[in-house]
């Protein structure tokens, strides 16, 4: 190939005998490309990868129990957990010692969640079934965001080992927690 061809073929070489000396096809450039490319990014990309909607971290909703009545802080160890589809019993807390208060999952489907109290103290160990009977809705922010549910509790039962009583406080189970769903009222001396 001579020099001439070699020219011909190379957008970038600029060839001074061709018409109109020294100029070359503006979209030839490399650096008139990049600033296209820059632009086009910013413009139609970028905005449309970004949503105005803040989903939340975590979908899944708890409800929040305190304990009133003549025991608000229970010194004694508890242990809670749930059954499973499968008949495996699933440990929601495990051995937590000076409790005034904690949260629990609930369940996105089924009219009713099941969960056992364990209270081990010294002269013993007591265990309390808890029934929740809840109705369950969709809850909708955004198509960018994960789904989730929020629940209405309607009642509430449980056995008296050494549970004394489970009173609603808070009906609405969604993402705030702030506000206490149940008030658990423990006995005080149960031997």
């Amino acid at each position: 190939m001579t020099t001439k061809n070699k020219k011909m073929n190379n957008p970038h070489i600029v060839d001074k005998t061709r018409k109109g000396k020294g100029k070359t096809n503006r979209w030839s450039r490399p650096l008139s490309f990049c600033a296209f490319a820059f632009v086009f990014v910013l413009t139609f990309i970028l905005p449309s990868s970004c949503s105005s909607i803040d989903c939340p971290l975590k979908h899944r909703v708890y409800t929040a129990y305190k304990l009133e009545g003549s025991v608000t802080l229970l010194q004694d160890t508890l242990s809670i957990s749930t059954p499973r589809i499968t008949g495996i019993d699933s440990v929601v807390i495990n051995g937590d010692v000076d409790v005034d208060s904690f949260s629990l999952p609930i369940s996105y489907h089924g009219a009713e969640d099941i969960f056992f109290f364990e209270v081990k103290s010294k002269l013993g160990k007591t265990l309390d079934t808890v029934k929740i009977k809840k109705l369950d809705y969709n809850h909708f922010e955004s198509v960018d965001c994960n789904p989730s549910f929020f629940h209405t509790i309607t009642g509430v039962e449980h056995t008296h080992h050494r549970i004394d009583s489970i009173v609603i406080n808070n009906a609405n189970v969604t993402y705030d927690a702030s506000k206490a769903h149940f008030y658990i009222y423990f006995k005080d001396n149960v031997y």
